[in-house]
């Protein structure tokens, strides 16, 4: 069971935060009220509630903020309760015993985050429900201290001089704390603090590329919510005036986890009615007291169903809030804010390695970013682009080599200590904190992972103009305070540089910003980077679209399969045989000529008209027109992010067409789902791969009969081993312990046995050893001869012609030229989609440096 849940709604903003304050108040009052106005079992149930606020406002700080779940929330409410009555026991002051009750608690939720912190999703469950049962035992054996199983009885009442509280007066100190407990968390989840953690609840990679740490943030969280229960305990041993270990079961931790869920996770009042309704609702059923867990699961169900937000929650969504007025700072201001940023003498990176299982992903790479200009990283896929970004920005440590800004040396540090080094990033997918507001995702990086005054506002009127601002000057035009999940992928970009910006770095490191970019947004993007190094920043671009980076790029460094093939600017990258070569393919491969020629009908049996497709607002493909005819090897060709996973993943079912349509065999399948057109004969051996690692390889072969009638015979399995002989020896192993290139055979092999009528192949030779990709074009060659009909797409692209019969090439999402394998060979059009037009990316310059 994972026990992660997704947010689908922000904390909900505190624009009018006295509104907010007076319904606590209020609530608080009415709590008081009734304690003066009720007596015996009545005041001890408000008692409770009181207290069951107090700890689920802890664990609203946790769970609600950071995002962890923990079950072992009684566990501290137990240390709390048995600390408190031992202390007020051996003659200390209740006061006294209660702030150490509360940091005895706080203390240990603290080591247990040592560990805890570490895991995620079941991993932490575990952790925290063994912590509670290590409580919880631990106060039944020892005796000495804790009574066992017979209790600790007999405490002294809370007195201030001596005055003696009643059991009126304590529980309107608890109804008085709840209260504090809950402004408390209003001022925090506002506060840098609670920025700290909804950030990491939402994005942690994202959270410490900012400076944020986080051991730190969720350490925090896991200590305030022990302390929380704490507290909460050190009131209810006096209140009951007996605990046991049987006061402590660990399906109270659940009730909790419940109460917060219930009453909406994040939100200021959520704990309140969470609380109200854990406590109360038993005791309105306290007929069917064996059916009381039963009751509460059977509820949770329902609101999880029906109000995933909780009952504040999803109240919340019809309260419109008032919005804070900004007046965003303007972008000229911006533009000259940048210039005043800490300057940086740039980036170096000396002779930087990495390997992995034995394979370097990078491989002595050394390049200076210079202050003012933009530095590009271009190379094929799985060249170790993104990998070098990894290291520069911390997330690895390289195994040899030196990363340095100015004089320090930050190669291996962690994420967060390289962002406060003056060093940003965007990513390839972009990371944003999709439950905060746009704005609130650019205050994020302002404080640069410093948490600030506990309960200040970090959103304040100077730091939402300020980033209002930035978003405006990185192109931004929409709502500052719209949820950053609900924005298109344009926005998403933007924001995520915007966010970047307000770190203040001197190194901004940008992971193919352009992916998914219509060609008018990829212009302005290409006018915001020149811009960002007109004011003093050492931009480092990865970046596929060879156009923009032929245009916009002062310095060049192409790396191939880990290792720098070649470094300068523009004009002589584009012209090096080596880079070339590494995109296309060197042309010394092998050729695999057809026997004797190519004989088909004209009727293909896939064809695309006019296809559409894409993720978002802005369409991938754009009209294409595809056909592949009975037996023959078609390759589509083009640059990464030009549209060819998304064509066969769209052919495949696996993504719906915006327009157009798809026919195989004279019937339209693009209504169909995939498991339908697997069953029409249409089969993806997809990127990657994608074996099942556990299973052996026979099993995996087998699975690929699924859909037909008969599973796979003898005769069968034994053509396809004489087809793949590699396999022969390793076919009882486990699939995950094959290598790259028999793990490919693997997949192909499993796309054989569904007896496809069209194989559609992804990359199968991505990441392979060049001996590996040989025998593999090979077996391609046979399969094409033996009449398979095979869709290929493939980075390689003189090695993918050398056994195709026709082909295409897309350009942007469009067939920019199409013809005979041997033709397109020398057709310049192939090496202009691959590394950009040399009049285009001129004209391309001249936009983005005088526009």
């Amino acid at each position: 069971m994972k026990l992660s849940v997704k947010f689908k709604n922000p904390i909900p903003k505190l624009n009018k935060p006295v509104a907010l304050d007076s319904v606590i108040v209020a609530a608080m009052a009415g709590g008081l009220v009734a304690v003066l106005f009720t007596g015996g079992y009545t005041q001890f149930i408000i008692g409770l509630v009181a207290m069951t606020v107090i700890l689920t406002v802890g664990l609203n700080v946790l769970y609600g903020l950071t995002g962890l779940v923990s079950l072992g929330q009684v566990g501290f409410f137990a240390i709390g309760a048995y600390a408190s009555a031992i202390l007020t026991l051996a003659g200390l002051n209740f006061w006294i015993s209660l702030l150490a009750a509360t940091v005895i608690a706080g203390i240990a939720g603290c080591l247990l985050a040592i560990s805890a912190v570490r895991m995620a999703g079941p991993f932490l469950a575990m952790v925290t429900i063994a912590f509670a049962f290590i409580v919880e035992h631990g106060a039944i054996e020892w005796r000495d201290l804790t009574g066992g199983q017979n209790g600790l009885m007999g405490f002294p009442m809370p007195q201030i001089g001596s005055y003696v509280f009643s059991e009126r007066d304590l529980v309107m100190l608890c109804v008085l704390l709840g209260g504090g407990a809950l402004l408390a968390f209003r001022r925090l989840a506002v506060s840098g603090w609670g920025m700290a953690m909804t950030s990491m609840r939402d994005a942690e990679i994202a959270a410490s590329s900012l400076g944020y740490n986080a051991f730190v943030v969720k350490a925090s969280g896991f200590a305030i919510a022990a302390a929380m229960a704490g507290l909460a305990g050190a009131l209810f041993a006096p209140l009951m005036m007996f605990i046991a270990p049987s006061n402590f079961p660990l399906s109270q931790s659940i009730l909790y986890l419940f109460a917060v869920i219930l009453g909406g996770a994040g939100t200021v009042l959520g704990p309140l009615v969470g609380a109200s309704v854990s406590v109360l609702l038993p005791e309105l059923l306290s007929d069917f007291a064996e059916y009381r867990l039963l009751i509460f699961g059977a509820l949770l169900v329902a609101v999880l169903l029906i109000a995933p937000r909780g009952i504040v929650g999803t109240i919340a969504r019809f309260i419109p809030l008032a919005r804070q007025k900004v007046t965003p700072v303007p972008p000229e201001k911006i533009e000259a804010g940048l210039a005043d940023y800490p300057k940086s003498e740039g980036l170096l990176v000396d002779d930087v390695s990495i390997a992995f299982g034995g394979v370097k992903a990078v491989n002595q790479v050394s390049f200076m970013a210079r202050p003012g200009q933009v530095t590009s990283i271009i190379g094929p896929n799985g060249a170790g682009k993104t990998t070098l970004l990894n290291i520069i920005s911390g997330f690895y440590k390289p195994t040899e080599g030196a990363v340095r800004i100015g004089d320090r040396d930050i190669a291996g540090k962690a994420t967060d200590f390289a962002a406060r080094n003056g060093i940003a990033r965007t990513y390839q997918a972009t990371r944003l904190f999709e439950n905060m507001s746009v704005v609130d995702n650019v205050i994020a990086g302002i404080s640069l992972g410093r948490f600030g005054a506990p309960f200040s506002r970090i959103a304040s009127d100077e730091n939402r103009d300020f980033a209002a601002g930035l978003l405006q000057f990185c192109g931004y035009l929409g709502d500052p305070d719209a949820r950053a999940g609900d924005l298109p992928h344009v926005d998403r970009r933007l924001v995520e540089i915007a966010r970047s910006l307000a770190t203040k770095p001197g190194v901004l490191l940008l992971d193919e910003p352009a992916a998914g970019l219509m060609h008018a947004d990829k212009v302005a993007l290409a006018r915001l980077l020149r811009k960002l190094a007109g004011a003093g920043i050492a931009v480092v671009l990865v970046e596929h679209d060879m156009e923009m980076v032929m245009g916009i790029s002062d310095l060049i460094l192409a790396v191939d399969a880990g290792a720098p093939i070649a470094l300068g600017n523009p004009q002589d990258v584009q012209k090096n045989p080596r880079v070339i070569a590494a995109y296309l393919g060197d042309g010394n491969s092998k050729t695999h000529p057809r026997p004797t020629p190519l004989v088909t009908s004209e009727t293909p049996v896939i064809a695309s008209l006019r296809l559409t497709a894409g993720y978002g607002a802005a369409p991938v493909l754009k009209s294409v027109d595809i056909k592949v005819r009975p037996g023959e090897m078609v390759a589509l060709l083009g640059a990464n992010g030009a549209g060819k996973s998304t064509f066969l993943m769209a052919l495949s079912g696996l993504l719906r067409p915006v327009s157009g349509s798809i026919i195989l065999n004279d019937e339209y399948i693009h209504n169909l789902a995939p498991h339908q057109i697997v069953e029409q004969g249409l089969i993806l051996v997809p990127e990657g791969r994608q074996v099942f690692p556990e299973l052996t390889v026979r099993e995996n072969i087998e699975l690929g009969a699924y859909k037909q009638p008969k599973p796979v015979s003898r005769e069968e399995l034994e053509t396809i081993l004489n087809r793949f002989p590699r396999l022969r020896d390793r076919i009882n192993s486990q699939a995950g312990l094959l290598s790259g290139g028999e793990q490919q055979m693997m997949a192909i092999a499993r796309g054989l046995v569904a007896k496809p009528k069209a194989l559609l192949l992804d990359e199968p030779s991505l990441g392979l050893a060049p001996a590996m990709v040989e025998e593999l074009y090979t077996i391609l060659g046979e399969l094409r001869d033996d009449g398979v009909t095979i869709l290929l797409v493939d980075q390689m692209a003189t090695m993918a012609l050398s056994v195709a019969d026709y082909a295409y090439v897309l350009e942007q999402g469009q067939v920019v030229a199409e013809g005979s394998a041997k033709d397109l060979l020398k057709d310049e059009r192939l090496i202009d989609a691959y590394l950009g037009g040399a009049d285009q990316s001129k004209n391309e310059k001249v936009i983005s440096e005088h526009a």
